[in-house]
């Protein structure tokens, strides 16, 4: 699934693709915003971790899971 994370004060957003699903991705995000943690922290499908600050966080905006692709442009 693609994730968008907009940060505040930078003029880029985040995108990245995940295999977490929308479930815990919207739990860890309503944890950060609640004050349980102070940073939100996913893990992209090269494994890559990305961590950002709770009090720097602008937006996340989570798509739809993906689906099997079919046809020539598979990746």
């Amino acid at each position: 699934m693609e994730i968008t994370i907009g940060v505040q004060n930078l003029t880029r957003e985040l995108t990245l693709e995940s295999d977490q699903s929308a479930d815990e991705l919207a739990a860890a995000v309503q944890a950060a915003l609640s004050g349980k943690a102070t940073t939100i922290e996913v893990t992209d499908v090269r494994g890559r971790r990305i961590i950002v600050p709770t009090a720097a966080l602008g937006y996340i905006e989570i798509g739809a899971e993906a689906k099997g692709r079919v046809g020539f442009g598979q990746a």
